[in-house]
């Protein structure tokens, strides 16, 4: 595992570095995730295995710095992720962003257009209002969400992956990200998804499907691609099926 540098207070996102010949792909997880657990058993399947594979934890997530007096706000992972990519002297990649990550994806192929050889998201948020789990923990003050929240949340959810990476995360990160999701942005990221000049694809689990969006994106020039039986988490559920899906994208 690597890490990088972001601020001149010395907090540090640290990220996997998979070696590949071909344009890398950067991988950025949804709320309460890490890309250093979710991605592996993705990005080493054989298909994969030409492109440079950068998963990376955002600060407060993961196994990235939980510093207590941060600007966790999804303009601020952008900023990072920038930083990052410069760092890492990368001129061309694509970019994946799952659920939360979607948004955050989005956001950074709008900031840095001319590095951006396609963006992949898998069941993103597009819209204002947030997700079911967002909007519950940014119904509750910060306060509120650390004191108590945060643990009845992972209790809720123990017998799940999302529990074991959730435990992992700053609350503060989760609750600020949940509020940003819930409050969207203007122009809203499916606006600038669907306004970028660039290949765009969108991967549905099947399980999560019918989804109304599968023909709303299709209809604004947006690949599509399914992952066979997976729900939202389908890099858990299926790793193989959605390394293909990814390989079709690129």
């Amino acid at each position: 595992m690597y890490e990088f540098q972001i601020n001149q207070v010395g907090n540090k996102i640290r990220y996997l570095d998979f070696p590949g010949e071909k344009t890398p792909i950067l991988f950025i997880h949804g709320l309460g995730c890490a890309s250093s657990y979710d991605y592996p058993n993705v990005v080493t399947q054989s298909v994969l295995s030409m492109h440079r594979r950068i998963l990376v934890d955002l600060i407060g997530y993961g196994f990235s710095d939980k510093p207590d007096d941060h600007d966790y706000s999804i303009k601020n992972h952008v900023k990072n992720l920038i930083r990052l990519i410069e760092y890492l002297e990368i001129d061309r990649l694509f970019l994946f962003g799952h659920s939360m990550g979607g948004a955050v994806a989005i956001d950074l192929a709008n900031s840095i257009v001319d590095k951006v050889a396609g963006l992949i998201i898998t069941e993103g948020n597009l819209d204002v209002g947030g997700g079911f789990y967002s909007r519950k923990i940014a119904n509750q003050s910060q306060d509120d969400y650390k004191e108590k929240g945060h643990e009845k949340i992972i209790r809720r959810n123990k017998s799940n992956n999302w529990s074991l990476t959730l435990k992992m995360c700053a609350p503060e990160s989760i609750h600020k990200n949940s509020s940003d999701l819930v409050e969207g942005c203007e122009p809203s990221w499916r606006d600038i998804l669907y306004s970028l000049n660039m290949k765009r694809a969108f991967i549905f689990g099947e399980k999560s499907l019918p989804d109304k969006d599968e023909v709303d994106l299709t209809n604004n020039g947006i690949q599509v691609e399914i992952v066979k039986g997976a729900g939202h988490n389908m890099a858990i559920e299926n790793p193989k099926g959605l390394s293909q899906a990814i390989l079709n994208c690129l």
